[in-house]
């Protein structure tokens, strides 16, 4: 990871909650910090894009979720409420403080089932382009992935095809390094085993959707326009039923913080104003 885009994010490693994860810091100022969740199929560098930008401004702390990236799989954790709970303790772990956090894709329900079991763990939330709305509004494949009965039917496909299909969706594709360490961190059963977070969205998004009026802390909502494996209407649930909350559409597909990083880390940066909401 030695070109000018990754350089900056060095991987570290630390065992948080019995788990081992990927994580990076760029250090700096105590205040404010911004907890950047990954994406999947990807890891911590979706954020090279935007790293420079933010760490201008704020302390960065971007992890690989158990079970996605790079991180330890354990599989008790591979729910949206059990990843908000794990959210919380690597908080407190990693002396974060009162972060904002940045938790697109899968991260979306973690963060709000965090930021719904406690007062305030964040001072704001950034969420967007992941599974949100009741009854289940998925495109395909996720769709599939959410709610195909045979989950070993997928271990038969080669992960490298899968995320190599995600990837030719980004407009202007990503950097071969960073593509290679999507790969990496998906081989083997990797990335099957990962599915199962998705697949309690049936059960646990329901749960979610009655938690969401009683969130106090500012919501943003990034969501592209043209995603089509996470339509906006999720975005547009979410919106609706959080009592703080904005909605930013950006003229991108689902991987926006690749395809148009300069924006979304400009929504990330005005969302650190306080009373924004």
């Amino acid at each position: 990871m030695n070109t000018s885009q990754t350089a900056t994010i060095t991987p570290q490693f630390r065992t948080i909650d019995g788990v081992r994860i990927r994580y990076a810091d760029s250090g700096g100022p105590d205040e404010p910090v911004i907890l950047l969740t990954c994406p999947w199929p990807e890891s911590i560098f979706a954020f090279a894009r935007l790293w420079n930008t933010l760490a201008e401004h704020a302390r960065l702390f971007a992890v690989d979720l158990p079970g996605f990236g790079a991180s330890d799989r354990r599989d008790d954790l591979l729910s949206p409420r059990a990843m908000g709970e794990f959210l919380l303790r690597l908080t407190g772990a990693a002396d974060l403080g009162r972060p904002h956090i940045v938790a697109p894709d899968v991260g979306t329900s973690a963060a709000l089932f965090a930021a719904a079991r406690q007062p305030a763990p964040f001072a704001g939330v950034v969420v967007g382009t992941g599974g949100a709305a009741v009854p289940i509004q998925l495109g395909e494949p996720l769709r599939s992935w959410v709610l195909d009965p045979d989950l070993d039917k997928y271990r038969r496909i080669d992960p490298r095809v899968i995320v190599d299909a995600a990837m030719q969706t980004i407009a202007g594709g990503v950097p071969d390094e960073v593509r290679a360490d999507y790969v990496a961190c998906y081989a083997g059963d990797r990335f099957v085993e990962s599915m199962r977070y998705a697949r309690r969205y049936p059960e646990e998004l329901p749960e979610l959707a009655t938690l969401l009026p009683s969130i106090t802390t500012p919501v943003t909502i990034i969501n592209g326009r043209h995603d089509r494996v996470v339509p906006l209407a999720n975005a547009e649930f979410l919106d609706e039923r959080l009592p703080h909350s904005r909605l930013e559409i950006i003229d991108a597909g689902h991987f926006v913080w690749e395809e148009a990083p300069a924006e979304y880390a400009s929504i990330i940066l005005d969302s650190l104003t306080p009373g924004w909401s």
